[in-house]
């Protein structure tokens, strides 16, 4: 059974990330996907159907930064594993969030490695 990488890299997303008052509002977020996606056999239509549709990733982000908003980018990278590894084709993804305007000098965020058991 082949194993691909499919990647999402550096979407941008506005939504409310943090603890401190002047994290109330809506913030620049930069989030990265990696899923190691499993096929029963490698694709040879060349057809969407065969494959693991991204689409359903970054619906999933948009709608994840459109909500109340996260404390805590642990919380936030955790809430985004877990819509990848509802399709069970996902054998592992590792996620990335990373506050872009927090420091002048530096970006500051949080990365994980979740697989499926």
């Amino acid at each position: 059974m082949p194993d691909y990488t499919v990647i999402i890299d550096d979407l941008d997303v506005a939504m409310r990330l943090g603890i401190y008052p002047h994290e109330a509002t809506p913030q620049r977020v930069r989030l990265s996907v990696r899923m190691r996606v499993r096929y029963d056999r490698a694709p040879s239509a060349d057809r969407i159907e065969e494959v693991l549709d991204y689409d359903f990733v970054r619906d999933g982000i948009h709608g994840l930064a459109a909500g109340p908003g996260f404390a805590l980018q642990e919380t936030l990278v955790e809430a985004v594993a877990a819509l990848c590894l509802a399709d069970a084709r996902v054998r592992e993804v590792r996620v990335r969030s990373t506050k872009l305007d927090i420091y002048p000098d530096a970006t500051v965020g949080c990365e994980i490695v979740r697989t499926r058991d």
